[in-house]
């Protein structure tokens, strides 16, 4: 359509263009077609496919706070979107981002990065010498307590240097990724970027977040029990039997659940580097997993004898595990919806699926800066350093448009998650019927 000498295009025309082959994206209005660059796209092919089709202004934003603006232009149809409008929530939002940016926040990065890379060397000097050198249990004990730790940090790193180069190049950058993921915890980073990406544009869309899909163990949301499809594994989360009795009692066994997850995290990166999928730097990572698994056997190896060892591991899966808690504290008890997400309403969504953690300063390196997880969501490549100096504004914006800013302690964000569990638990016990007039079935579950 023709208005000028400008061609536009309506926001349905849009739409239609949102399938591999065909992805089109608008920007401040402008049309692109990204469809032959989305797999080369530094952040995975997932978020381009979960947004292609809509304006996706606050998300690029969001994301791309440096030079990669110049880049747009090559992809540029020709095309304007007609009757493109922002809102006030929007507009406030880029306004923000443009002050940070002014600010040189998104540059400035402190020295986290060097006090969190300090202690995970002295950390796991530490470790190695209570476990080699150490005869005490108590010593071995305490080891395994700080591998946890250890590992809580090293993800922080790992975090931090995928949403922004917290080294001197992108060649040291990768490298930290590298070292503080896959050699470190085990973890590949190339399956932490394919999934973390895909979480913060569709946060706790129960079809397109991997974060909330851990059907049959857990469900957060009674629209799990209609099997739905997951966009992101493309396949159907089956709610059958065995999940419907597991749901049934997921606000007695999340805790437990949680000091053996990091099992299943092994799993996802086996599964991902050894499937067919493209994995970026593929062979660097199998590298670093291996790296992994050489060290940790050998050194629990070097315990004395086999209760030691299995305690060395429960204790260290055990610290670890706050981590994925404090994870799942995020997210697991704010709202959720069904469908990709929506680009003209991407900041209330990111307000509605968050949960910030409030705690005093001397916390942040426990919590690792994401216990301000909105303002994380909001402003992804901000380094954490700034992330509490710019709560305050985050919330006088949340209060002026009327949307949620929720601020929890601990205690209330473990009990939001547990009342939330316990809700699903209870509905699924309803839909669960599996033999008529069932006396044992009814005696079990009658207090619940």
């Amino acid at each position: 359509m023709m208005e000028g000498e400008k061609k536009y295009v309506t926001a349905e025309e849009l739409k239609r263009h949102n399938k591999p082959g065909d992805l089109w994206i608008s920007i401040q209005g402008k049309v692109y077609d990204v469809s032959e660059w989305a797999k080369q796209h530094p952040g995975g092919e997932v978020p381009i496919l979960n947004l292609a089709g809509q304006d996706v202004t606050d998300a690029f934003i969001a994301y791309h706070p440096g030079t990669a603006w110049q880049y747009l232009d090559k992809f540029f149809t020709g095309y304007h979107l007609k009757d493109f409008e922002v809102s006030e929530v929007s507009r406030d939002y880029r306004k923000l981002a443009n002050e940070f940016s002014k600010l040189g926040l998104f540059e400035k990065k402190g020295h986290v990065a060097f006090f969190s890379i300090t202690s995970v060397v002295v950390m796991f000097l530490v470790v190695l010498y209570g476990v080699l050198r150490c005869t005490s249990v108590w010593a071995h004990l305490g080891s395994a307590m700080l591998l946890g730790l250890l590992w809580m940090q090293s993800a922080y790193v790992g975090h931090d240097s995928g949403h922004y180069q917290v080294m001197s190049s992108r060649g040291y950058n990768k490298m930290a990724q590298l070292l503080s993921g896959n050699c470190l915890t085990g973890i590949s980073i190339a399956w932490w970027k394919w999934t973390h990406n895909a979480h913060h544009l569709a946060c706790n869309s129960l079809d397109h977040d991997p974060d909330l899909q851990h059907i049959p163990v857990f469900a957060v949301s009674s629209s799990f029990f209609g099997s739905i499809t997951s966009v992101f594994y493309g396949r159907t989360l089956k709610f059958d039997p065995l999940a419907r009795f597991l749901v049934s009692y997921q606000h007695w066994t999340f805790y437990p659940v949680l000091i053996g997850g990091r099992i299943n995290l092994y799993l996802q990166t086996f599964l991902l580097l050894f499937s067919k999928r493209e994995v970026p730097d593929r062979a660097l990572n199998i590298l670093g997993t291996l790296v992994f698994w050489t060290w940790f056997p050998l050194l629990v190896s070097c315990l004395p004898n086999w209760p030691e060892r299995v305690m060395f591991l429960l204790a260290s899966f055990a610290v670890t595990s706050l981590q994925h808690l404090q994870f799942c504290l995020n997210h697991f008890a704010a709202n959720v919806y069904i469908g990709p997400p929506n680009g003209n309403n991407w900041f209330e969504k990111q307000t509605g699926g968050t949960i910030d953690i409030a705690c005093s300063t001397w916390m942040d390196w426990f919590f690792g800066g994401l216990q301000f997880q909105l303002e994380h969501h909001l402003f992804p490549r901000l380094p954490r350093c700034h992330l509490r100096k710019i709560s305050p504004t985050v919330k006088e914006l949340c209060k002026k448009h009327n949307l949620p800013y929720r601020s929890l302690s601990f205690w209330e964000a473990n009990k939001w998650t547990i009342r939330t569990l316990r809700t699903a638990a209870m509905q699924a016990r309803d839909l669960t019927n599996p033999v008529a007039q069932n006396l044992l079935w009814e005696a079990v579950n009658t207090h619940g």
